[in-house]
């Protein structure tokens, strides 16, 4: 089995390859290639990553290369981790719609949207060098804004889906706070990447007992601050949001956050000087645990399970996964791309049944799937009236006077990402 990282010098990859390393009975990689533009950095990453195969007796081969197109032939998975811009784009994805007021984040927003634009058009470009090296290949991806991206992807008939760790996080801590394995819980998580909700936690599978009022009675607290919401809220809700819904339901607190201490991506930045410099310790055969704080917690479990289920070495196996909404959620086209549980084996994701959804989160689904129908749309043709018409039907922007200024903030801050521009 031969898998490609595409962005494998991203500081993240060494919680893959750890991840790679301990599964190798649930997914046995014999060849692992790690892609990426910056030879510095990937140098880097692979000698490290050598080395946590050698430490756990891993008998693949790691091999690295900046050819993206000898890096993916004969691959049986691509998995997709790039950032088109690095930190430095990020860094204004999260500054510059303060300006107006208006949230500052890499996946949600003006500065979604700006992440999104820049990435569609590269990532559909591997793709199609993918599907060229080998149709059978199946592309997993984890590039935010993975709701649009994977999208896009499925439009043009590749052989996608999306990944995101919100989910395999929760489940990890709702096992912890009721002293059971990981694979005992079920989330009944329905949504939109990075737009979710836990309207449930079964016990034993998805006809489980439904053990959350008894997690929000007993551990409300804990819950709460790890979402950055009043406990009061939470209780009132009675589900567990994303903790990406406080840009939603604490807008205005998050902004004034935002514009009073240094960015997420200039934190990350330095921690990513940081890692790198441990990376190049020859001495070193582990994952740091600085890589902790960087983010992607469970992503490598996520990953594998995942991997393993669509190559056929794990059998068939539910996981929450960014696939094609297929009638799941009635009220959404069936060619919108929704989080949700999904049972996947060799032919792909399909989509278990939800819940019934209170008006309370379909209208916010709804609202948030217009937007990126018009993003992907800005994406895939350009324009700075798609642009501008995207940002106005985003529920965090709305007013054509903060879309107006937010799009020619967008199109200076990202023209040499933008060949429209």
């Amino acid at each position: 089995m031969k898998l490609a990282v595409v962005g494998g010098g991203s500081t993240y990859t060494p919680e893959l390859i750890d991840g790679f390393a301990r599964l190798r009975d649930t997914l046995p990689v014999e060849e692992l290639v790690l892609v990426d533009p910056a030879a510095d950095r990937l140098e880097l990453v692979g000698g490290l990553a050598r080395r946590i195969f050698a430490k756990r007796g891993h008998p693949g081969r790691i091999v690295t290369t900046s050819d993206v197109d000898a890096g993916v032939a004969d691959a049986d998975a691509v998995l997709l981790q790039l950032r088109v811009g690095g930190q430095a784009a990020r860094n204004q994805d999260e500054t510059w719609p303060l300006e107006c007021g208006c949230i500052g984040q890499e996946t949600t927003g003006a500065g979604g949207l700006a992440k999104a634009l820049r990435t569609v058009p590269v990532v559909l470009d591997i793709a199609e060098r993918v599907r060229r090296a080998n149709p059978d290949a199946w592309i997993i991806d984890f590039t935010n804004p993975v709701g649009i991206v994977t999208r896009a992807l499925l439009q043009a008939g590749h052989k996608a889906v999306g990944l995101c760790n919100v989910a395999i996080g929760f489940q990890r801590k709702f096992a912890a706070l009721l002293d059971v394995t990981p694979g005992e819980v079920h989330l009944d998580h329905v949504g939109l990447n990075h737009l979710t909700w836990e309207l449930g936690v079964r016990l034993g599978g998805p006809g489980g007992e439904n053990v959350l009022p008894r997690l929000l009675a007993e551990h409300g607290d804990t819950i709460a601050d790890d979402l950055h919401m009043p406990r009061a809220i939470v209780d009132r809700l009675g589900v567990v949001p994303s903790y990406y819904l406080r840009y939603f339901y604490a807008h205005d607190e998050v902004v004034r956050e935002l514009g009073s201490k240094p960015s997420r991506a200039a934190e990350v930045a330095a921690m990513e000087k940081e890692l790198l410099a441990m990376y190049g310790d020859p001495a070193l055969d582990e994952k740091p645990a600085l890589l902790a704080r960087r983010g992607g917690a469970f992503y490598s479990e996520a990953a594998v399970d995942l991997a393993s289920s669509l190559l056929g070495s794990g059998g068939s196996a539910v996981q929450v996964v960014n696939t094609y909404n297929k009638g799941t959620l009635p009220f959404l086209p069936d060619d919108a791309v929704i989080e949700v549980q999904a049972r996947v084996d060799g032919t792909g994701a399909t989509p278990l049944a939800v819940p019934e959804l209170d008006p309370l989160y379909t209208g916010l689904i709804s609202h948030v799937t217009a937007y990126e129908d018009l993003a992907l749309e800005a994406a895939l043709r350009g324009g700075r009236d798609r642009v501008f018409k995207a940002l106005l039907a985003h529920p965090l922007i709305g007013q054509f006077e903060y879309a107006e200024a937010l799009t020619d903030k967008l199109i200076a801050h990202n023209r040499e990402h933008l060949a429209w521009a």
